[in-house]
């Protein structure tokens, strides 16, 4: 079975946004970026996604720490990094991304079983702050019930 290590999880993406599709990209990185990476140094905090003009895909905002042994070598920790993905999955995120209201959202980096670094990027659509109220109402409803069934079992 493929085994992949999660190295960041972007979890303010799912609690701001409704995720309405993903997908897998590779992330163009250079030698010290990757062993920073494979390190756990990533932040997918505030980082978005856009798709340039000449129709490629880069990300903004996603810090990846300098490598402590990196010296010369390391990059600019927040410098704007390239996604690969095929042609036609760039199409289908520039159609996205020209509907009113959907952004392209990173919500994980992880090292697959090759030990290749990659992106999950979602099309997100924003939440209202009624919609964020609603799903902490449904989350804490959920809890209470389970705490319940798991309470009336010791009764008895």
């Amino acid at each position: 079975m493929a085994q992949t290590k999660l190295v960041s999880n972007n979890k303010k993406a799912y609690h701001e946004y409704f995720i309405e599709e993903t997908y897998e990209a590779g992330i163009e990185l250079t030698g010290t970026e990757i062993k920073s990476v494979r390190a756990g140094g990533v932040s997918l905090s505030e980082s978005y996604a856009k798709v340039t003009a000449d129709g490629q895909v880069i990300v903004y905002g996603m810090n990846i720490a300098p490598y402590d042994k990196g010296n010369r070598y390391n990059k600019e920790p927040l410098r704007p990094k390239k996604l690969l993905l095929h042609k036609q999955e760039i199409r289908k995120l520039i159609g996205y991304t020209t509907q009113k209201g959907l952004t392209l959202i990173p919500t994980k980096v992880y090292i697959n079983a090759k030990g290749l670094a990659k992106l999950e990027l979602a099309v997100a659509r924003g939440k209202k702050l009624y919609d964020k109220r609603a799903d902490i109402a449904s989350r804490d409803a959920k809890r209470d019930i389970d705490r319940r069934i798991k309470d009336r079992g010791r009764d008895e």
